[in-house]
């Protein structure tokens, strides 16, 4: 079976190369999948996002939380270019919970709203990512 050709970058690092069977991430327009010999497509990336890497031949599915940025694909090829994406391996579960409940408390005093809402989607993506449910 043909597999894609996936890179996840950030401004500061690779995050993940290699090949899957299938890339699922959520874009501006709704959720997309992308399989070997998907026509040629680019997607913004929302924020506080899943991108989901199923690798198949038996290894786990890699998931990360990705906070914005770019998708391309072409000729089997998919670039994640994220304005910040972390492993859901990589996350520090109870770092993030205590960053939503910080983000949650200035919700809901009217604090800095916007930016409260935004760290509340970044710190339940993280959590999603690492496996945690989340509210």
């Amino acid at each position: 079976m043909a597999k894609l050709r996936v890179g996840v970058v950030s401004p500061e690092r690779e995050i993940w190369s290699g090949e899957a069977d299938m890339v699922i991430a959520k874009t501006v327009d709704g959720e997309i999948g992308i399989m070997p010999r998907h026509a040629p497509v680019i997607g913004v990336l929302v924020e506080g996002g899943l991108l989901r890497v199923k690798r198949g031949d038996g290894e786990s599915d890699l998931v990360a939380a990705v906070h914005g940025g770019f998708l391309s694909v072409a000729d089997d090829e998919v670039s994640i270019l994220a304005e910040l994406a972390e492993l859901g391996s990589e996350v520090d579960v109870a770092r993030a919970k205590s960053a939503l409940e910080r983000a949650q408390s200035s919700v809901e005093s009217g604090q800095e709203e916007e930016d409260a809402t935004a760290g509340a989607k970044r710190a339940r993506a993280r959590l999603r990512a690492a496996g945690e449910e989340v509210g």
